[in-house]
């Protein structure tokens, strides 16, 4: 789903990121303006909850793999503004120090996940009021838009779009949407089993909640790599069918390229992703911070 440098021209590429910047900044202070402070505990957990679940592939078929986005949970659990703000960092931090997604392309990873992304994420799930298929539609719809999306910004750089391979790429992210569905409900309904009353109070009862999605933030990134799905996601699969994957390429380069380092496959990728949701959680309690200042605070 991370679109990589080298798949968009400038022409596409340069307008997002000119596009991104602003809208980030006014999203900001719309959650400045609308901020829970109920919520200022649980943005730390869920973005390393979310770049951590982001680490684990699972297979769609047809030698595809996809992994969890996110938007819409979070944007249940912080707010439409909050959760773009978190999803942004999560996007920044990947392609600053793991190289995945590209930094010239970084507007409109941004664009795509944490701005259109979380919005339809979250419109399916204030109509119907917070109900159980409102939460499934919710991620359905969040990474079917972002999907559409990438394509749509790939097609206008030029990428050829054979029709079987596009009628094969948007069947599978649409079975990725429907798992991304089931997981967001899944992970809502332990939630709020955790601590009853969660979507509604976040920091109500001592905060179990958190302790949990911290818990498994660091589950998934040490265990992750066992079970996760080594085949390429939609969009690798895509770039690789219309012969375009080896135009990726990296305008920074970091030790922690793809979640890994030294120390083997599975040791390396599991201390990356440790190291991955600790700066999470840190760059995610300083935009709380931020966040939880009133305008002219502070000033």
């Amino acid at each position: 789903m991370h679109i990589p440098d080298g798949f968009l021209s400038a022409r596409v590429w340069v307008p997002l990121d000119l596009a991104a910047a602003p809208a980030v900044a006014w999203l900001g202070r719309r959650a400045q303006r609308d901020f829970d402070h109920h919520r200022i505990p649980l943005m730390g957990v869920m973005g390393a909850f979310i770049f951590a679940a982001q680490m684990i592939n699972f297979p769609v078929g047809n030698g595809t793999s996809g992994h969890l986005v996110g938007g819409a949970l979070l944007s249940f659990t912080l707010g439409p503004a909050a959760a773009s703000i978190v999803m942004t960092a999560i996007l920044a931090i990947q392609a600053l120090i793991f190289q995945d997604g590209g930094l010239l392309a970084l507007g409109a990873n941004v664009f795509n996940m944490a701005i259109a992304g979380v919005l339809a994420g979250y419109l399916p799930y204030l109509l119907l009021k917070g109900r159980k298929y409102g939460i499934f539609l919710g991620g359905v719809l969040s990474l079917l838009v972002s999907a559409i999306l990438a394509l749509v910004e790939l097609a206008l750089s030029g990428v050829p779009m054979p029709r079987a391979v596009l009628t094969v790429s948007v069947a599978l992210f649409v079975v990725s949407a429907v798992v991304e569905g089931a997981i967001t409900v899944a992970v809502v309904g332990a939630l709020e089993k955790i601590q009853p009353g969660f979507l509604r109070r976040p920091a109500a009862n001592g905060g179990s909640a958190r302790i949990a999605l911290a818990l498994a933030a660091s589950v998934l990134a040490c265990a992750g790599v066992f079970v996760a799905s080594q085949h390429p996601d939609g969009l690798e699969r895509f770039a690789q069918k219309t012969g375009i994957w080896s135009n990726a390429k990296s305008v920074v380069h970091s030790p922690l390229a793809d979640y890994q380092m030294a120390g083997g496959h599975w040791i390396g990728r599991s201390i990356a992703g440790l190291l991955g949701i600790g700066i999470v959680y840190l760059v995610c309690r300083v935009a709380t911070r931020a966040l939880s200042q009133r305008p002219g605070e502070g000033s």
